[in-house]
């Protein structure tokens, strides 16, 4: 998702509450925490809620006002969602994962490793108790009873077959260096999405990958690119698109194959939400927007030029999370 990007900016076995090695110390207040580095944002359907640097959650049911969130952590959250417009769940660097019931007013601590050194990119929860947590290096948490307990995957599915043999062969003769390479081997997972019919899987080198029965089994899809994936989106009627490094962005109509856009604009995109019907807009690097229309690429770009990390829409206007906070731009009628 925004991993290359958080490097880019320099702001940078099962695991339950129990694994925390140390008390993690809580986000500090901040008077303008909404101009600050803002990672993802979501409406829940009473008020919006981003994330950011060092464990920022802020809140806002007017997107002008915004109130910071008690949060019990000062990572970098990578990743918000909600089930309903109470519960929510974020996810950051260091393994974290953090849970609200009260609509992102109040976090409390479900997970955190800070020895794996490694972050958590995505968040997704299909019910208030079964939700996924990806990220860096085939990072992959699955929770069946709303984030008390997370246990790790190992998504061996999702291998090329020359790393499918030389793991089960290492698996026999050598188990620590087993155990070793499967903390390596497989690409960062950038996105998890729930489409209508399956939950789909983007990342590094090209990755696509989709899961028919609720992410119990997972499957490659074709390889369409071989950078890397940050964003996925789908609709009802089937079109699905997805995009990432370098403003690569492929389309898809039902039952009809993956196609490159044309774009030569080269900003890395991070996010994609539809706007209207046949109007896909895709938040990317440089304070680029591009807009997806009837199959059609356009782009405009923000004077600031700094990084769109995601945006919502929102009383007619579109409210963006990015490299320098919350930002505001009026839709067209």
């Amino acid at each position: 998702m925004k991993y290359m990007l958080y490097a880019g900016l320099a702001v940078a076995a099962s695991l339950s509450t129990q694994s925390i090695a140390s008390e993690p110390l809580a986000a500090i207040t901040a008077i303008k925490a909404d101009k600050t580095l803002l990672t993802d944002i979501e409406y829940t359907g009473k008020q919006l809620v981003a994330v950011g640097k060092h464990g920022t959650v802020i809140t806002s049911v007017d997107a002008k006002d915004w109130q910071q969130a008690s949060v019990p952590t000062q990572v970098l959250l990578t990743a918000v969602t909600f089930n309903g417009s109470e519960r929510g769940w974020a996810c950051g660097h260091d393994a974290t994962i953090i849970n609200t019931t009260d609509g992102g007013a109040n976090w409390q601590l479900q997970q955190v490793n800070t020895q794996l050194d490694k972050p958590c990119l995505d968040i997704l929860f299909t019910t208030e108790q079964h939700g996924f947590a990806v990220g860096a290096y085939g990072m992959f948490y699955e929770t069946t009873d709303g984030g008390e307990n997370w246990q790790k995957r190992f998504l061996d599915s999702l291998l090329f077959t020359e790393d499918q043999e030389y793991l089960n062969d290492l698996k026999g003769s050598d188990p620590d260096a087993y155990e070793a390479e499967t903390a390596s081997i497989l690409p960062h997972f950038n996105r998890i999405v729930a489409t209508g019919n399956k939950l789909m899987l983007v990342g590094e080198m090209g990755l696509l990958a989709h899961s028919t029965d609720d992410g119990k089994t997972w499957q490659r899809d074709e390889e369409i690119y071989m950078g890397s994936f940050f964003a996925y989106a789908s609709d009802e009627r089937g079109e699905e698109i997805v995009a990432g490094l370098r403003g690569n962005i492929f389309s898809r109509h039902p039952d009809g194959q993956w196609q490159q856009i044309d774009n030569n604009k080269t900003a890395t995109v991070n996010s994609i939400i539809k706007a209207a019907e046949n109007h896909w807009l895709l938040l990317a690097n440089s304070g680029v927007i591009f807009h997806y229309i009837n199959d059609q690429l356009t782009v405009e770009q923000l004077a600031d030029g700094k990084a769109i990390l995601d945006a919502v829409i929102f009383d007619k206007q579109l409210i963006m999370a990015s490299e320098n906070g919350i930002k505001v731009k009026g839709m067209a009628r």
